[in-house]
């Protein structure tokens, strides 16, 4: 590991400020991710601007939902009673990541700047066009089990790790940074990338902004959600698929859908087509079926991961099972 310098701001426009100075500077949180890829080489910041004592931690309900501080822990947001409550999807979702232990110390804001997982990405040996841009993709002719369905390039096939971005795409979240250019909220759609011929940039920050809070709007999406990974092991594993999925259900009728899928994108993949055709259709086996193979539209495998096309819609399929009711 080289060495860096390190600073400690107190407030956001002195961290902003710190982060903007610096060709090669890095915000620092729980390190979780950071770290890792420091010892691997795989980034070589030349400061680290550390936040945790930037006043970004509230976790508060309003009139139009929740904020959640950039700082929160994943444990605390899991645990608290609002998220239980209001957003049962985002609890499951965020517990189904990683160990208890570093749940309690990821924020919520470096889940959202969570890196690929790509093996390529973390070989330094290897090429990757997100670690160093026009290097290759070793993954596209490589052991390539862990990759993308959906929204890939010939730059770059990785997909987003985070089990917690899933459950914000399909809650509708937005993301709200702060700049040394001042403020702005960034949908969560909009706020991670696909590859295209950029695969180095896994989101829209600017430089020198950060990520302060992400709110949720008030949702009716509160009963009838499940969040299904599936993963080599039980525990500390990523998912070669997962599926996020918040149902409104009257009187055996979906009024509205949200769902999203992980572990098959650049980017949280989210099924808006499969949500305009759920909506109105009554809580069936052929119905969700049906449901499953209109989200698989444009999936595309490589040599390795062909069963993905079998896992992926098998997956959501399971998901809107539980998170209806349904037995059959």
């Amino acid at each position: 590991m080289n060495q860096f310098q390190y600073v400690r701001p107190a407030q956001v426009p002195g961290a902003t400020k710190a982060i903007t100075n610096g060709a090669n500077t890095q915000f620092l949180a729980g390190g979780t991710n950071l770290i890792d890829l420091m010892k691997m080489g795989v980034v070589a910041p030349e400061k680290l601007v550390d936040i945790n004592n930037l006043p970004l931690k509230k976790i508060e309900g309003n009139a139009g939902g929740i904020s959640i501080g950039a700082l929160a822990s994943n444990t605390e947001v899991a645990e608290h009673p609002l998220i239980k409550a209001n957003y049962p999807l985002l609890a499951l979702a965020i517990n189904a990541g990683a160990s208890p232990q570093l749940r309690n110390m990821a924020t919520v804001g470096g889940n959202l700047m969570q890196r690929t997982r790509c093996p390529y990405f973390f070989d330094t040996a290897m090429p990757c066009n997100k670690r160093m841009p026009g290097s290759g993709c070793g993954a596209l002719e490589g052991y390539n089990r862990m990759h993308a369905l959906f929204g890939a390039s010939d730059k770059c096939i990785a997909v987003n790790p985070s089990d917690m971005n899933v459950a914000l795409t399909a809650l509708d979240a937005t993301v709200h940074v702060s700049g040394v250019k001042g403020k702005r909220a960034i949908k969560i759609s909009d706020f991670h990338r696909l590859p295209g011929q950029h695969p180095e940039l896994d989101n829209t920050l600017q430089k020198g902004e950060l990520i302060t809070s992400v709110d949720l709007p008030a949702s009716p999406f509160n009963k009838n959600v499940h969040y299904l990974k599936v993963r080599d092991r039980t525990s500390y594993a990523f998912a070669l698929v997962s599926a996020a999925v918040a149902l409104n259900i009257e009187n055996n009728t979906i009024q509205g859908a949200r769902l999203a899928m992980g572990g098959v994108a650049h980017k949280p993949w989210r099924l808006t087509e499969t949500e305009a055709f759920l909506k109105g259709k009554p809580v069936s086996l052929d119905v969700f079926k049906q449901a499953a193979q209109i989200a698989m539209q444009g999936a595309k495998a490589y040599e390795h991961n062909k069963f993905k096309l079998t896992l992926a819609p098998n997956t959501l399929l399971q998901a809107l099972k539980t998170a209806s009711g349904l037995k059959a």
